[in-house]
């Protein structure tokens, strides 16, 4: 057999992916194509370009240049909307030569100037702009899009199914397990409202991002823009710019703007990952123990050699996508806000992996959807659970006793060391815990209220609770 280190046939002169994202999982994955994509910022970018010669040649800012007629605005963004394979080929073949990826879009846009009879203005693309300029509005307007058009309704979409799954099963009782142990019992519902809750949290956070944008020159003081015009109001103008994109104006920036609203945005987004893998673990733990059969999918194999098994394979795949999602964003978000004094070059190279970070979350959040999607819950297990444990109800009979006591009801002393004696560490049927509140000496009205307690009925309001979800 040939070694591994001198293949046959090499796939790395293929088009064939070297990373799952855009291999195995590229279906999953592919609307963030057209928003995280290199291709995707180099498009931005010429939007950014062909926007700011607009807005200048709008705002009469240097002498010699008029405003556009609408028929030139409209072919100018033609360029943009014309995007495609064969421009991102052309582009690279420029960045051959000008080894400077905004450079190469310049001179991409420069090159359609004399089609739509503006070639005079080719002074005014990129003017007065470093690369950050371009760069850090083409970043916010893609990282814009994948959030609200991509990662939020995939997100949201996963609430919907919790909510769903929490109000249908609000009042399905269910034992608690604290730190693995039999507690007091809760509803299916309102556990899965709880992690539901959690997760809409950062929702409204997320959905309430601020996405920040500067265009003030090669080290933000607006110096080379002064000196070309200095009669002008460069904030003014920056600013309306900015806001005009859809952006918010940060009007104080080194070369960079200083990406901590992306910083505060991918924590959240980590934090929303985190919590989703903690309802992955859970939902795998009630899995194992039979609190919810997973439906079959017609000719899937769970084993490749015990053909009985249904695997929660959903719901794993996901825990590792978060996992590799979160610390990726959190990398990102504790290098981004450094910038050694007026500019280095790290954020350039970990905001190319920004697409990546967002991937592995949707992958995520696909993978429980599916998962959830799936599942039955299994009422007769969860309610054998509650009857073999009556011993759960030893909070409620000790603090009763607490009640009777300060109601003045004699031989009420010591209810949580008589409880401890009768359940700790050992199994109590209802007979026996039956005999117990039937000795206890407490007033009529509270042992007919305990004698009719079960396990299944000692959940409180935790029906009720799901409500919140609605706040």
């Amino acid at each position: 057999m040939p070694a591994a280190s001198s293949p046959r046939y090499r796939l790395a002169e293929t088009q064939i992916a070297l990373g799952p994202l855009d291999g195995r999982y590229r279906a999953a994955v592919a609307p963030l194509v057209d928003y995280l994509s290199e291709a995707a910022l180099n498009r931005d970018r010429i939007a950014v370009e062909v926007e700011w010669l607009i807005h200048l040649t709008d705002q009469g800012v240097l002498p010699g240049t008029a405003e556009l007629s609408q028929t030139q605005k409209d072919q100018l963004r033609a360029i943009v909307g014309e995007f495609d394979v064969d421009s991102v080929a052309e582009l690279a073949e420029i960045e051959k030569t000008t080894v400077h990826d905004v450079k190469a879009v310049e001179y991409y846009i420069g090159r359609r100037l004399a089609g739509i009879g503006i070639e005079s203005l080719k002074p005014l693309v990129h003017f007065a702009c470093t690369s950050e300029d371009i760069n850090n509005l083409s970043y916010a307007l893609g990282i814009k899009g994948a959030v609200e058009n991509v990662w939020l309704p995939a997100a949201r979409e996963l609430s919907a199914k919790l909510h769903a799954m929490a109000t249908a099963n609000r009042t399905i009782p269910m034992l608690s397990r604290t730190h693995g142990q039999p507690a007091t019992p809760t509803t299916l519902g309102k556990e899965l409202a709880v992690l539901a809750y959690r997760l809409d949290r950062q929702l409204r956070r997320i959905s309430e991002a601020e996405y920040l944008g500067k265009i003030n020159g090669a080290t933000g003081t607006y110096a080379a823009h002064y000196a070309a015009a200095p009669g002008a109001d460069w904030q003014a103008i920056s600013r309306s710019f900015v806001e005009g994109l859809g952006l918010d104006w940060n009007p104080l920036t080194t070369q960079i703007e200083s990406h901590d609203w992306q910083a505060e945005l991918y924590a959240d987004i980590a934090r929303f990952n985190r919590i989703l893998h903690n309802l992955c673990t859970d939902v795998w733990s009630y899995i194992s123990i039979g609190y919810f059969a997973q439906i079959p999918v017609a000719g899937a194999t769970g084993s490749s050699t015990m053909p009985h098994k249904v695997n929660p394979i959903r719901f794993e795949n996901a825990e590792a996508n978060l996992e590799i999602s979160s610390a990726l964003l959190d990398t990102l978000a504790s290098t981004l806000v450094t910038s050694r004094w007026q500019r280095d070059l790290t954020d350039s190279s970990g905001q190319r992996n920004i697409g990546v970070a967002f991937g592995h979350s949707v992958l995520a959040i696909n993978n429980v959807l599916g998962g959830l999607g799936r599942l039955d819950t299994a009422e007769a297990v969860l309610a054998d659970d509650l009857d073999h444990n009556w011993e759960i109800l030893g909070e409620a009979v000790q603090t009763v006793m607490r009640a009777e006591a300060i109601a003045g009801v004699p031989g009420m002393d010591d209810p949580y060391e008589r409880l401890k004696e009768l359940t700790r560490g050992q199994r109590v049927d209802a007979g026996r815990m039956q005999e117990f509140i039937s000795g206890l000496g407490l007033s009529a009205e509270a042992e007919a209220r305990l004698q009719a307690l079960t396990p299944g009925g000692y959940t409180g309001i935790a029906a009720e609770l799901v409500d919140h979800l609605q706040d």
